[in-house]
């Protein structure tokens, strides 16, 4: 089995976008001039229910959970919602003829105003899953990825296999899915006759990341659009690796829509369209998670089991 410690650590302060937004090789500013635009898509259109009540008319609203940047977070005017899953928003908003409206809203709110009808869609980093599909539809548009992240100066170079952790000291979050797969590649490598592993828990992001910089762990495992902004701010840490949230299978992120709305498959058709007129791909690049670019999104793929 994998060793398990329990740190606990003072709470440090972070520091405010605003603050070093201008160093940043993304965009925070409200104005978003870069942000990609695309046309009418018919087919996208023509997939939409005509019983399909919006929350608005002539609108598509979204829900989207700021919690940080690149996927979604306030602007350097801490009112704009920008980021990935915004401009994604956005382009499903134009290729449906409809104006965007988001929605600020946390992550354990977006089920009751996505079924309250309150929003058409979430856009938030949700996750396919088989228990979340008896109650929502999915269309897909990113891969779900895990990164595997050292200090700049670390020995370890590459992380994509069990193996590659053995004897290692990872930073993850406890109760995490991360935590369930580092658990069983540690049985794995033990079992292989390698060291084991050892996972380590702090309280908060901050204290992560002082602890990594400062060689109390080798390897910080999270969602890894969240460390890959990290590196990007603080230009301390590197990614050696990425790993499938699903691991050992493939596992999706989706726009989540009500069940049985018939609103998914307009939606994956117009994200679809947009992965075929370009567009799709220069908001990930642009947003520096390319790596998480889907090839066609689909209507409720295979999800994840409860584990």
């Amino acid at each position: 089995m994998t060793t398990l410690s329990r740190i606990a650590a003072p709470i440090l302060l972070a520091l405010s976008i605003p603050a070093y937004a201008a160093d940043l090789p993304f965009d925070l500013t409200p104005e978003q001039a870069a942000r990609q635009h695309t046309v009418l898509n018919p087919k996208a259109v023509a997939a939409i229910p005509k019983d399909f009540a919006f929350a608005e008319p002539g609108v598509l609203t979204i829900a989207t959970n700021p919690g940080g940047p690149p996927l979604s977070t306030y602007a350097t005017d801490t009112e704009t919602i920008v980021g990935a899953d915004p401009d994604i928003a956005s382009l499903l908003a134009e290729s449906l003829g409809l104006q965007l409206k988001l929605v600020p809203t946390a992550w354990a709110d977006w089920p009751l105003a996505l079924q309250s009808g309150k929003v058409d869609a979430v856009i938030s980093n949700v996750g396919v899953t088989e228990e979340r599909k008896l109650k929502y539809d999915f269309s897909t548009y990113r891969q779900g990825l895990h990164g595997f992240f050292v200090a700049k100066d670390s020995k370890v170079d590459t992380i994509t296999q069990p193996k590659d952790i053995a004897g290692l000291t990872i930073i993850v979050g406890i109760g995490t899915n991360q935590e369930r797969i580092l658990n069983e590649w540690g049985r794995l490598n033990v079992q292989a006759g390698l060291p084991e592993s050892t996972l380590v828990y702090y309280d908060d992001e901050a204290t992560k990341l002082l602890a990594l910089r400062a060689g109390r762990a080798d390897v910080i495992v999270q969602p890894n659009a969240q460390l890959v902004f990290i590196a990007a701010r603080d230009g301390d840490i590197r990614q050696a690796g990425t790993l499938s949230a699903g691991w050992p299978d493939r596992s999706d992120v989706a726009v989540t829509t009500r069940k049985d709305s018939g609103l998914a498959q307009a939606l994956t058709e117009a994200i679809n369209g947009l992965v075929a007129d370009g567009s799709y791909g220069r908001t990930l690049t642009r947003w520096h998670v390319a790596e998480e670019a889907l090839e066609t999104s689909q209507v409720n793929p295979p999800g994840l089991p409860q584990y």
